[in-house]
């Protein structure tokens, strides 16, 4: 018997520690480390994930353990009071899991405990896919190309056989000290993972090429809280994907499941930034000759915040960030832009924003993405190509459907006076949406100011 240690991986099916164990004791440790990064938002959902996934162990015959304190003496008193000969778990990438995760090695194998730890949460670990020259990748392009070619594990099957044991209680997210989610938070567990997977290979996937960058359509997999929290194993994504592509009617729709295939690897590519470059949390990942001047406009990150910037795109996506705990990929892109590039502010405070307001937050991800649009990031958008935010608006909502959805404001308003919403007299607009804010900035003007900001980052006024 050995106990498994559950952290981001909440499920039972195609589960590399579970698997590795011939009678696991399943446990899960509250740890009062991890929840100070936390957000309420995040906690909620992880709450209703294990109580879906104790459900699982019951069907099964056994329960799931769910224990407060530092994991190093709860799995410690737990490997003892039940005699388990072995605590497994699954590895984690970040610098906060891969510390913890050696201390309690550490106090484990001090008391006698033997430790095994299982790849599980990507398909290629962040260091199996190198540069010729042994490097890790920088550039998403030439790790993509490793990625696609190299053999991927399939899932692993549930266990037979599980500890039967009391699993107590699993707190509220106010016992644990936060505030209730303000927003309905999406299912969460296996079954929720799986009916979103199956309605989104069964059609939209085939579609996705051409509709993942318009938000109205509403063609993406929203898998991403699931592959953040583990309630989905990624084994049994990918193999799913090839099978929608064995499937596929033609030669576009087949490429069309790559391109979500693709978004597999960014995960594991920013996965593999984050792991050989730790500093990259707080830190550029890219070197400027001087500091980045960045603004401090508490008026403007506030407008941001609150979906009030005048910008109606950008707005959209930061009023469904603070409804829905999620932003479309398009919009999330448009709306780091803006900050930065617009209000010309320091990626770590949208960072910030997002690590509280998202359900899928993760560090790797998401800091991949804001330094991507700062220009600060591996592999990132150049400094001098700044998105508009209207012509992007524009472009990928141009019936303004999923602006109209956010910004009720606007509802009554032709498509092409909200996409010109900036060149409109005040006249104009305090006749149409009196209660939507002109634009809080000049896109042009802030372009240029970008421009010269990065221009003297860059050493070239000197």
């Amino acid at each position: 018997m050995g106990i498994v240690w559950h952290r981001r991986d909440l499920r039972v099916a195609d589960n590399a520690a579970v698997a590795s164990v011939e009678t696991p004791l399943p446990v899960f440790v509250l740890d009062d480390a991890v929840l100070e990064h936390a957000s309420a938002r995040r906690v909620a959902f992880l709450l209703d994930a294990l109580r879906s996934l104790r459900e699982d162990y019951r069907a099964l015959g056994g329960d799931l353990l769910v224990e407060r304190g530092d994991p190093r003496d709860v799995l410690s008193r737990l490997a003892d009071e039940y005699g388990a000969d072995a605590v497994v778990w699954n590895r984690g990438y970040t610098p906060m899991a891969r510390d913890r995760d050696e201390d309690v090695r550490a106090e484990l194998e001090d008391a006698g405990v033997k430790v095994r730890t299982h790849a599980d949460a990507v398909l290629h670990e962040p260091d199996e896919i190198f540069t010729n020259a042994g490097d890790p990748y920088s550039v998403f392009t030439y790790y993509h190309r490793k990625w696609v070619e190299r053999d991927k594990e399939g899932a692993y099957a549930p266990p037979e056989n599980v500890v039967s044991t009391e699993g107590g209680g699993i707190p509220t997210v106010e016992e644990l000290g936060f505030p209730t989610p303000e927003i309905e938070l999406p299912d969460a567990g296996t079954d929720a993972a799986r009916e979103l997977l199956n309605d989104f290979l069964a059609e939209d996937v085939y579609e996705y090429a051409d509709s993942r960058d318009y938000p109205a359509r509403r063609s993406t997999s929203r898998l991403s809280p699931h592959l953040r929290f583990g309630t989905v194993g990624v084994r049994e994504v990918w193999e799913a994907t090839e099978d929608a592509k064995r499937d596929a009617s033609n030669e576009e729709a087949r490429e069309s499941v790559e391109e979500f295939q693709a978004q597999l690897a960014w995960r594991e590519f920013y996965t593999q930034v984050l792991y050989h470059n730790p500093g990259v949390v707080t830190e550029n990942y890219k070197e400027y000759e001087n500091e980045i001047d960045w603004w401090d406009d508490e008026d403007e990150i506030r407008a941001w915040k609150d979906g009030e910037t005048g910008y109606p795109f950008v707005d959209a996506g930061m009023r469904q960030l603070r409804d829905e705990g999620f932003v479309h990929n398009r919009v999330r892109m448009v709306v780091a832009s803006f900050l930065t590039k617009d209000l010309l502010v320091d990626w770590r405070v949208g960072y910030g924003w997002f690590r509280e307001k998202l359900i899928d937050h993760g560090t790797a991800n998401d800091n991949g993405g804001w330094q991507w649009a700062a220009s600060t990031g591996t592999d990132a958008q150049p400094y001098f190509r700044i998105f508009n935010p209207m012509t992007q608006g524009e472009r990928y909502d141009p019936e303004a459907r999923y602006i109209k959805e956010y910004v009720p404001e606007l509802r009554d308003v032709p498509a092409e006076e909200i996409h010109g919403w900036h060149e409109l007299t005040d006249e104009r607009r305090d006749e149409i949406a009196p209660d939507y804010p002109a634009p809080v900035v000049n896109h042009s003007e802030r372009r240029e100011e970008a421009l010269a900001m990065f221009e003297k980052a860059r050493g070239e006024d000197d």
